[in-house]
Order: C-alpha cells, then structure tokens, then sequence
C-alpha cells in the first residue's frame, strides 16, 4: 500500500513537468463567420448567387411558356380541332416534365458548386487556422456551432483572427474585390 501511493505521488509530481510541453488550451471558430466575412467567402457566396440568379431567370422564363402556352389553350379549346388540342396538351406536359428536370438539374448543379467552393476554402483555410493554433499554443481547436460544443466563452473565440490571418493570406481575393 505504501509504494502504490508513493507512485501516486510520484506520478502526481511528475505530471505538470509533461503537461508543460504540450499545450493545454482550447479554442472555436465560427466557421459560418469565416465563410460570410472573409474575403474569399465573400467572393464564393457572388459567385454562386449569380449562378442562382441565371438558374433562377431561366425558370421564370420556362414557367411564363408554360403559362402562355396554357392560356393558349384555355381560350382556343373550343375553336381547336380534337387532333390539335391533343398536340398543344401533349407540349404543355412536356414542358412541364422539361421544366421539373431543368429545376432537379440546377438544384443539383448549384450543390456541386457550393461544395466545390467550400473544398477550396477550406484547403485555403485550413493552413491559417493551423499556424495560429500553433502560434497561440492551442491543443484543439473546434467548429463553434457544429462539434456538438453548447457553451464556449468569447475568450477562446479564434473566428476575428482567422478572418484577419486569411484575408492577408489571400490577397488576390483581396484585390479582385476592389
């Protein structure tokens, strides 16, 4: 019994002497942040907007041919002939089919852009976030809002200074957005 505690109390001693060389400290970023202030966020988030916006106006455009050719067939269904009607109802379902694939299409194309964005700046930020952990003497570092994390003090927030790191670090991005 006495050598267990005398090992206790060795081990105890000697903790702090090994605790010393790796670091002890926490930290979270807003990654979300990072995504809407930083330069190349920003850049990113134009970028699919106005993809958004093209996909967008080409869908108001097929829906306006979807209801003129309706309307079309609403005010002459009665002077058409039985052959001619069928054909006009036949175009208005494949424009509607064209238009359900036109919309599953640009909603799929719009995902693989974002996710290719976001592949880059993370490969961009990753780097930044890595040599402030190591500057600052940080053991982890995590997603504020997505680690399972509920509270976290603004003290071990990090998000300003990846911003800031990144922006220098980018600054192609910087002067594209002058």
């Amino acid at each position: 019994m006495k050598k267990f505690l005398v090992s206790i109390a060795v081990a105890a001693l000697a903790a702090p002497m090994f605790a010393q060389n790796t670091p002890a400290r926490v930290a979270v970023i807003d990654v979300q942040k990072v995504l809407t202030q930083s330069i190349a966020g920003k850049a990113a988030y134009e970028k699919l907007k106005k993809m958004q916006d093209e996909k967008v106006e080409k869908a108001k455009a097929m829906d306006e041919e979807l209801r003129k050719l309706d309307a079309d067939i609403n005010t002459k269904k009665i002077s058409l002939s039985e052959d001619k009607l069928s054909d006009m109802q036949k175009q208005l379902a494949d424009k509607r089919i064209s238009m359900q694939r036109y919309a599953q299409d640009a909603d799929r194309e719009i995902g693989e852009a974002r996710d290719r964005e976001l592949q880059v700046l993370e490969v961009k930020i990753k780097p930044v976030i890595d040599a402030i952990g190591k500057e600052m003497g940080i053991a982890a570092i995590f997603n504020k809002f997505e680690s399972g994390l509920v509270y976290a003090s603004d003290a071990i927030d990090i998000t300003d200074t990846v911003i800031k790191r990144f922006n220098e670090a980018n600054p192609a991005a910087a002067a594209a957005k002058k």
